[in-house]
């Protein structure tokens, strides 16, 4: 059984799933859905992509440097079957697996170490920036007891003349016509 690789995204096509594009030089392209095959159609740069692979590589968001990457590509040369060779292949697989994962998670750890780093000085910053600001707290006002607080003057607001109220008297809506 031969597991393919999407052209655009870098998953797994698995047989009798997702579709292929072959171009008139014969080279041919395997898409997992149809959103890869569309986006590849529209000569989109997987790289510049943030879901694919390429993004994720090309951004240091995954592991671009690994021996253990090496065992998955493609070996098109036939192996006579030898039952030895089958089980201590599937041992190895099983360690490189292994391998794998581990050197993935210390991977990760490191990128969530650097990126909590960034956070906490981000943090400080800003914090700096706060208590070094000009912002000064006052005392509060002595408020003035209402006996002794002077009388409010009233404000005269000019009201809309009788024609602006009745309807038909050359204005709509309030707006003067000139």
């Amino acid at each position: 059984m031969r597991i393919e690789k999407c052209y655009f995204c870098s998953t797994n096509v698995y047989p009798g799933h997702g579709s292929a594009f072959v171009r008139n030089d014969a080279k041919v392209f395997r898409f997992c859905t149809s959103k890869c095959h569309k986006n590849f159609k529209m000569k989109r740069n997987p790289r510049k992509v943030r879901w694919t692979k390429a993004f994720r590589k090309a951004a240091g968001k995954e592991m671009t440097i690994d021996s253990t990457i090496d065992f998955e590509k493609r070996r098109n040369v036939p192996v006579r079957y030898d039952r030895d060779l089958v089980q201590t292949t599937i041992k190895a697989m099983k360690r490189v697996g292994e391998i794998k994962s581990r050197r993935e998670r210390a991977f990760f750890k490191n990128r969530m170490a650097v990126s909590r780093e960034k956070q906490r000085a981000h943090r400080r910053k800003t914090m700096e920036a706060a208590k070094s600001s000009s912002v000064k707290l006052h005392e509060p006002m002595a408020v003035e007891s209402p006996v002794s607080s002077k009388v409010q003057e009233k404000i005269k607001v000019p009201t809309k003349t009788r024609s602006a109220l009745v309807q038909g008297e050359g204005r709509s809506m309030g707006m003067e016509i000139d």
